[in-house]
């Protein structure tokens, strides 16, 4: 399950969803319209908060380095708290993983 197909359920949860990318704001809009997310987008061109977060460094795709966002995804609390994180994490356990964290807490 998706984040976007999740949203119903984490909204009865009081989790509010927000996706942030390097992309511009052209961009995130244009790929909304197409996969209708549901949640907001915010623009980080500029990587300030994905430095901030660790998610923004040095990869390789078949040999070749670059610069590039890792997926990522954090749960933070009301008062700003990072209650849990993971990086690298792929589309299809981000909500398995985030919705198994919240139980534990």
């Amino acid at each position: 399950m998706s984040l976007r197909d999740a949203g119903d359920e984490f909204e009865s949860l009081g989790i509010s969803i927000v996706g942030i990318s390097p992309d511009a704001v052209k961009t995130q809009k244009k790929f909304d319209e197409k996969n209708r997310l549901g949640f907001p987008l915010l623009s980080d061109d500029t990587h300030v908060v994905s430095d901030a977060y660790g998610t923004w460094g040095e990869k390789t795709l078949y040999g070749r380095k670059y610069m590039g966002i890792t997926r990522s995804v954090f749960l933070i609390s009301e008062t700003g708290v990072i209650q849990d994180f993971w990086y690298g994490i792929s589309p299809l356990n981000t909500v398995p993983k985030v919705l198994a964290s919240l139980k534990e807490k």
